[in-house]
């Protein structure tokens, strides 16, 4: 257990350290968490329901902080290049990301195609049917993106990186709440970017950290 709260520290740590220095994206996970903390609530009522506000609110809000508020330059306060960044990012980095919310973009589009999706899902008849459907299709594939990763750290490094990235995952919204609850705060006083740390700032090396990275 020792090992596992280690690792999964050092996951959390590099994730904030290295992804989230602007202000207006850590607010914007504040959002994120209180929403996908909402989703965790109606999994136990409505399934489908729940996948439509971690998808639609969580998930887009938490992408649109990634995207288009952090800085794609280079890393001066960790001495790290994006593209650094990016290739040894643990969980999904931008590459995967497009094609996860790509893949997430298309399924109403195919449901509306095939309505039973292939004899998977009873046709909806109605507009709130409909919207149902997809629900469970975004369920399913917050499932298998979930899965499928952790499938993918544990060929490519061990389980241990695997079971700690799933862990850091779904227990992020808590997380994030206590790492980001005075964010709002920070940027109506008028601060974009995170201070740099004082050891960090004073004491940074030539190298990028060797230590694992992680991320949704």
């Amino acid at each position: 257990m020792t090992a596992f709260a280690s690792a999964l520290a050092v996951q959390r740590f590099d994730d904030h350290r290295y992804y989230h220095h602007s202000r207006v994206n850590q607010a914007l996970h504040l959002l994120s968490a209180l929403s996908f903390l909402t989703a965790y609530v109606l999994l136990f009522v409505d399934p489908a329901f729940a996948a439509i506000v971690g998808w639609t609110v969580a998930m887009t809000s938490r992408q649109i902080g990634h995207f288009f508020f952090e800085p794609k330059g280079y890393d001066e306060i960790n001495r790290a290049t994006h593209e650094h960044k990016e290739a040894i990012k643990v969980g999904y980095n931008l590459h995967r990301k497009i094609v996860l919310l790509s893949i997430w973009a298309a399924a109403p589009f195919a449901l509306a195609l095939s309505p039973s999706l292939g004899g998977l899902l009873d046709p909806a008849a109605t507009t709130i049917e409909f919207v149902r459907n997809v629900g469970q299709i975004w369920l399913a594939l917050g499932a298998a993106g979930l899965l499928f990763r952790a499938a993918q750290l544990w060929v490519s490094k061990n389980l241990q990186t695997a079971i700690v990235w799933t862990a850091k995952i779904l227990t992020d919204p808590f997380h994030d709440i206590k790492l980001y609850y005075r964010a709002p705060l920070y940027l109506l006083r008028g601060e974009w970017y995170e201070p740099a740390p004082a050891d960090r700032a004073e004491n940074r090396t030539d190298a990028p950290s060797s230590r694992s990275r992680s991320g949704a």
